[in-house]
């Protein structure tokens, strides 16, 4: 049920998202980097919820923090809470480096914190090296 090269970015900001996109089809062209824009359309698409539900689950989940509808707190919460979507690495992609922030995510199992890095030049290497690791490199539970 999970595809080798597919991965969910969940991001509200347009500009988050086309560079994100530009990075991971630089570096990774056979991947395929599905887009939700809140966290009610992620956790949709996850649990098949509504008309963007996955024929297969995503190999890895970029998640920011941020969110309308939902935050990435709450996401990310659910994902561990279902049996389905448990193990799935869950890389958060923020701005916050509070620790309060950080803390409460390694508390519900997320795998990596990454926070964004404010310029271009840092945030493209930033997206490759993370999109790298976690669609080739991490050996995931079946």
């Amino acid at each position: 049920m999970e595809s080798s090269k597919q991965i969910l970015l969940v991001e509200d900001s347009k500009e988050d998202i086309e560079l994100t996109m530009s990075a991971l089809e630089g570096h990774l062209p056979d991947s395929n980097a599905i887009v939700a824009r809140d966290g009610a359309e992620a956790l949709a698409f996850l649990f098949g919820e509504g008309t963007i539900a996955p024929t297969r689950l995503p190999r890895a989940v970029l998640l920011a923090l941020k969110l309308p509808k939902v935050d990435g707190l709450e996401v990310l919460r659910r994902i561990r809470a279902d049996a389905r979507t448990r193990r799935m690495p869950v890389v958060v992609l923020t701005s916050s480096g509070e620790s309060s922030d950080v803390t409460r995510c390694y508390d519900l199992g997320v795998n990596s914190y990454i926070v964004k890095p404010v310029d271009f030049e840092s945030f493209m290497p930033a997206i490759e090296q993370a999109g790298l690791y976690w669609l080739l490199l991490n050996q995931t539970a079946h």
